[in-house]
């Protein structure tokens, strides 16, 4: 069965790249928490030194949050990694 079409909310006008944005709705932001509380992913190298790299946990897309959660929690040997969907809206920015 193939992937609903999304409900595409605005669109920017054609530029001369021939790129164009298109804005799309979610059913929500998903991320993934460990013992009920949100964190980040941070990798470093211990063979160089190279700046370390934070990985996304937080997606729009419920089946990646997923994926994530079972990856941590099979390469940790917990069950405590889970998905959440953030569903309460609280503006911190607009201009």
């Amino acid at each position: 069965m193939p992937r609903p079409s999304p409900t595409v909310l605005l669109e920017s006008p054609k530029s001369i790249s021939n790129k164009i944005d298109k804005v799309i709705s979610s059913d929500g932001i998903w991320a993934v928490f460990y013992k009920n509380k949100p964190i980040n992913l941070k990798s470093e190298s211990i063979i160089a030194f190279t700046a370390p790299k934070y990985r996304s946990v937080s997606f729009s897309n419920k089946g990646h949050a997923i994926n994530l959660v079972k990856k941590l929690n099979k390469q940790f040997g917990t069950t405590e990694f889970t998905a959440v969907i953030l569903s309460h809206a609280e503006t911190i920015y607009s201009e």
